[in-house]
């Protein structure tokens, strides 16, 4: 039997603000949303939070898969906007989804990768054990007032049942991990809103890190960019991973259809989840994709999967969750995030 995932779950909040409502409150011209290419994103409400979403993402995956919940023996959580500053969103999310007794739990935290760590981790684990183990990406993310990052910061959630079986939802080929010591954005204790060092984000940081694990990833296997149907890349925003496809020799054809930021926004480690989510509603049995994370700090995760067997029964609920949506102003933007 093969490893890989059994199960994806999604869930975006309902809220949206237009970017072209947030830069008309500071009097920005519309060039900024331009560059970006973010026409809106998704907004957490008051009461919704990492784990009120993660929960959803997570029920969904296990439900609408049949996932037995007794072969479930590891619970893992990647954010970098957990409810408790010190208190297992993992272990609160398995009580919810009544998963008990023996089994493992802990929260994950490297920016916007915290999950595709977390799944390495779990990969690597049920290839030795005849278990399934539950991941889970969530953040409410936010961006300082009339920072660049109020453009882009969305909200959201994904998780993934990942396990041996014959009935894969995709087969896992191979995953490294490219790191280094490149403090590009952080959030400090305490603080609210996190910090950036603007124009590093980009070379020194996501195209070098992402670029790195995907050429490491191609040595393994022996494969270019064009051994590939679909790509996912980590979506700060919508030039981005363009970019870095290009630079990696993939065409817009296999992008395309992994670019959900246009519409709900950078949400963090939910967001290559969401992204893989968008391009299952168009793969089929035997394509090939390739996954590459990228968090601040820095790091990147690439994954390559091949589309089994289960993908002839799968239906994605992104498309409710993206179609489902309640427009709010700026002002009901800052009532929501805690500001007003």
């Amino acid at each position: 039997m093969k490893s890989g995932i059994l199960a994806l779950g999604v869930y975006i909040p309902a809220l949206r603000i237009k970017t072209s409502e947030i830069a008309s409150v500071w009097g920005k011209d519309l060039s900024v949303i331009k560059s970006l290419g973010v026409w809106e994103k998704s907004v957490a409400d008051l009461d919704e939070d990492s784990f009120t979403m993660g929960l959803e993402a997570a029920y969904n995956a296990i439900s609408n898969f049949g996932i037995d919940k007794k072969r479930i023996t590891k619970v893992l959580f990647g954010s970098e906007s957990g409810a408790y500053a010190v208190k297992p969103t993992s272990a609160m999310i398995a009580d919810f989804l009544d998963i008990r007794g023996e089994y493992l739990a802990y929260d994950t935290q490297f920016a916007c990768k915290a999950a595709t760590s977390a799944l390495i981790s779990a990969l690597e684990s049920v290839a030795c054990k005849d278990d399934y183990a539950l991941v889970i990406a969530s953040d409410k993310a936010l961006g300082r007032p009339s920072d660049a990052l109020e453009f882009s910061a969305g909200s959201g959630a994904g998780a993934v049942v990942v396990g041996k079986s014959d009935k894969l939802l995709l087969e896992l080929e191979e995953a490294v991990s490219f790191t280094t010591d490149t403090p590009d954005f952080w959030r400090k204790q305490h603080s609210k809103f996190p910090s950036h060092a603007g124009r590093f984000s980009g070379e020194p940081a996501y195209f070098f890190h992402i670029k790195s694990a995907v050429e490491l990833l191609f040595k393994k296997l022996g494969v270019s960019s064009k051994d590939y149907d679909y790509a996912v890349f980590h979506s700060p925003n919508a030039k981005f991973p363009v970019r870095v496809a290009q630079q990696l020799g993939f065409s817009q054809k296999q992008i395309k259809s992994a670019l959900v930021v246009e519409k709900i926004g950078n949400c963090y480690s939910a967001s290559t989840f969401l992204s893989l989510a968008s391009v299952l509603e168009k793969a089929k049995k035997g394509d090939r994709i390739l996954l590459a994370s990228y968090g601040s700090g820095a790091g990147s995760d690439a994954f390559s999967f091949r589309v089994s067997d289960l993908i002839l029964g799968y239906k994605s609920q992104l498309s409710y969750y993206l179609t489902t949506k309640k427009y709010i102003n700026y002002a009901g933007y800052l009532k929501s995030i805690g500001e007003l």
